[in-house]
């Protein structure tokens, strides 16, 4: 493990006024975004679609990084060049998903584990030498009566750890993520206390593992209601209770958190990350935004319409997004900047 280089990179992967840019999701995932916008998913086409995002002029002025995904990571544009050349070109760092998706956790009915880690060693040797430089695994936890139970947290921050730990070993910089979902009627308050206890768990697990913390990034879900819940709590509140969640819970060691938006809609999430900003002055680690849909869904849309004719303009959208997430990191952003798009 060379710690200098994690260093390096995660210390990159965060750099003031830039984000990640998840294009990692996999073909399943895909194909049902495609096909709600009414666009036949097949390997061609997700090609296309993730070419126009990485080869956007401009957007490594707001991206430090890409995530991809195994089948992305091996792709070229229409004219040849290698995707991860086009990132590095740019200047954008690139990365790659390993997990390998969530399944059922054996009896713990409606809870999750995400599978990946037999052959994860010999994987990330070949994804660093296609050129990634960090990696991402995701955890899925529900909110719910009784969930997440005890065995959900310990062997989903388990096997973030060993994965964490594998990444590390290889020289490349593990994000962490432990996404809670807004998915439920649960308040605010109980989004706090499952989060804290997530946390809490996954860093006490990454220390027992050894894992280097300044060499790590990590991937939290913001502290929100739940989508069912009557009461939506407000932007202030949001940012207040999740700054407040982190600073009970991630050691000062860590050089940066890059949040999802999960399933917040694009505006939301974009102002939600600003708040925290306006509220809080010198944090003890970088707070930036590492979206996926909140960032790029807005540029499919547009592309779907008609894609032989709109990548102009999709890639127009994509860059106007990346600028107000941009700004947002800053504290800089406006919800009237949406109208000057």
């Amino acid at each position: 493990m060379n710690t200098t280089i994690l260093e390096q990179v995660a210390r990159q992967m965060v750099q003031s006024g830039k984000g990640l840019l998840a294009a990692d999701e996999s073909a399943g995932t895909a194909t049902q975004r495609f096909e709600s916008e009414g666009i036949h998913s097949t390997e061609e086409t997700r090609r296309a679609y993730r070419e126009i995002l990485i080869t956007t002029p401009g957007v490594e002025d707001y991206l430090a990084g890409i995530i991809l995904v195994d089948e992305t990571i091996r792709q070229q544009t229409h004219t040849g060049i290698p995707f991860v050349d086009v990132l590095k070109e740019k200047g954008i760092i690139p990365g790659i998903k390993v997990d390998k998706g969530t399944k059922q956790l054996a009896l713990h009915e409606g809870e999750t584990i995400a599978e990946g880690l037999d052959g994860l060693r010999e994987r990330l040797v070949e994804y660093k030498e296609l050129g990634a430089k960090f990696a991402k695994w995701r955890a899925a936890l529900v909110i719910g009566d009784k969930k997440p139970t005890e065995g959900c947290i310990d062997v989903n921050t388990h096997a973030l750890a060993r994965y964490a730990a594998l990444c590390q070993e290889a020289d490349i910089v593990p994000i962490v993520e432990p996404e809670v979902l807004i998915d439920g009627d649960h308040t605010i308050e109980r989004a706090y206390e499952v989060n804290k206890e997530v946390l809490t768990a996954l860093f006490m697990k990454l220390k027992r593992h050894k894992v280097h913390l300044p060499g790590v990034i990590l991937k939290p879900s913001m502290i929100t209601s739940g989508n069912m819940c009557s009461e939506q709590a407000l932007v202030e509140k949001v940012a207040d209770m999740t700054i407040r969640c982190f600073q009970e819970s991630v050691p000062t060691e860590v050089p940066g958190i890059a949040f999802l938006s999960g399933g917040q809609s694009t505006e939301r999430a974009t102002a939600h990350l600003n708040a925290m900003h306006t509220l809080y002055k010198d944090l003890p680690w970088q707070v930036t935004f590492s979206f996926s849909r909140a960032l790029h869904s807005p540029a499919l849309k547009i592309w779907a319409q008609d894609p032989a004719q709109n990548t102009q303009a999709a890639q127009k959208m994509l860059l106007n997004r990346a600028k107000l997430c941009s700004l947002a990191s800053l504290g800089q952003y406006d919800s009237s900047m949406e109208n000057e798009s």
